[in-house]
């Protein structure tokens, strides 16, 4: 009895070892690999036309369309909206293995009093199909900003709020120049560290707002304890308190 029921056993493991591989040796992954340079767009004043380099480093040809979109943030969304107001050439390419394709970009009008924000997106176009072959497609978004031709700075105010429970890092951003933040810790009186999560976009639009979630694995601050940010940021290091507004 124990015999059969070993060999019951092993004869189920050899199945199934063939079975994973018969679907290793049968299917392969056909991935696509790109690389653009510059990896963010950034207009001067005055400047209407810049260009960007995409670079096809697989081994066979491979085919991208290019489109742009106006981009703005609401709290924790990063809606893109398609617009006209950026000029993509080509918007759609071929690419031989190893070499380039350079695309124009260029924008129909200027900013006046405000940074202008965009994203293009690069998609790859996935071959046709072959059997065994699943073919992967990339996308790239790279972000644009164009700057106005007044004075520009970003003027960035952090506090933090509650909502469903949990507590969010809010960066509210009234100037009229988007910043970057980055590796943002939240320090309690009592020397804990809470992270935000990873993932979250860095940037904080011109005249936006940008929320980063704040894990707090252990107890949760009370809503009167303020708590130590630091950061970094495009221009210096951030290194303040900041408080809870009222519970949502």
């Amino acid at each position: 009895m124990i015999y059969c029921k070993s060999f019951r056993i092993l004869a189920a493991a050899k199945t199934l070892a063939a079975i994973l591989f018969f679907l290793l040796t049968s299917f392969s992954a056909g991935a696509q690999s790109l690389s653009v340079v510059p990896v963010n767009i950034l207009f001067s004043p005055g400047q209407k036309a810049t260009s960007l380099t995409v670079t096809n480093q697989a081994t066979s040809e491979t085919a991208i369309q290019i489109r742009a979109y106006a981009w703005s943030q609401k709290g924790d969304d990063d809606p893109l909206t398609a617009t006209d107001a950026v000029i993509v050439s080509p918007p759609l390419a071929k690419i031989a293995p190893g070499a380039t394709q350079v695309i124009r970009i260029i924008l129909r009008a200027l900013p006046e009093d405000r940074e202008a924000s965009y994203r293009i997106l690069i998609d790859q176009i996935p071959p046709p199909g072959e059997p065994g072959i699943v073919h992967i497609a990339l996308r790239l978004s790279i972000p644009i900003f164009a700057k106005p031709s007044v004075r520009a700075f970003a003027d960035v105010q952090f506090h933090l709020e509650r909502d469903s429970g949990q507590i969010y890092l809010v960066a509210l951003n009234a100037g009229n120049l988007h910043e970057k933040i980055r590796d943002i810790v939240l320090t309690t009186s009592d020397g804990r560290k809470l992270n935000s999560d990873s993932g979250t976009s860095p940037y904080v639009l011109s005249g936006a707002t940008r929320r980063w979630h704040i894990a707090a694995q252990d107890s949760v601050p009370l809503q009167s304890e303020p708590l130590q940010l630091t950061a970094h940021s495009d221009t210096g290091s951030i290194d303040e308190q900041v408080s809870f507004v009222a519970s949502r």
